[in-house]
């Protein structure tokens, strides 16, 4: 009995085995959890900001997640190019994610605290998938790593800089 060839089945031959694209995938599938959920806080906060920094939080924030909503289509995108698909809900991003919702709306320099706590969880878990993706000579991940902790080290300085008196 002759087997028939299985049909839209694509092989991936980029140099990374089936394994560690999948392990890299898993780690970038809660980068982009956390870059949303982070993208979701902020625009939140961005909304819903008051006070004597309005002006500037207001428009800080503004910048920060129209950043952030760019690097979801980045990270998703590589996620599929490694042959995987990306997480995509709510559900899967809350299951995924290390960053908490907030559910009221805190003052300003709450609002400024928990954005730092997210860029450096968001850096930090960036960093996480560094040893998978250093293993496997995934060059082009590593360069979206970088340019993402980079600029959430960044971002993260900024607002805490908000924070000193």
């Amino acid at each position: 009995m002759r087997e028939e060839p299985k049909k839209n089945v694509a092989v991936i031959d980029i140099g990374i085995s089936d394994k560690d694209r999948k392990k890299i995938a898993d780690g970038l599938s809660k980068l982009l959890a956390d870059t949303y959920t982070l993208y979701l806080k902020t625009h939140n906060f961005h909304w819903n900001v008051t006070g004597p920094m309005f002006n500037t939080l207001h428009l800080m924030f503004e910048t920060q997640y129209n950043e952030l909503w760019l690097a979801v289509d980045l990270i998703a995108e590589r996620i599929r190019a490694l042959g995987y698909p990306a997480p995509a809900t709510y559900k899967a991003f809350a299951k995924l994610t290390s960053i908490s919702e907030e559910e009221g709306v805190p003052n300003a320099t709450a609002m400024i605290q928990q954005l730092v706590q997210g860029q450096e969880s968001v850096t930090r878990t960036a960093r996480s998938i560094f040893p998978v993706v250093d293993a496997a000579a995934d060059e082009p991940t590593a360069d979206l790593l970088t340019q993402r902790m980079q600029l959430h080290e960044k971002n993260a300085w900024m607002l805490r800089s908000l924070l000193e008196t």
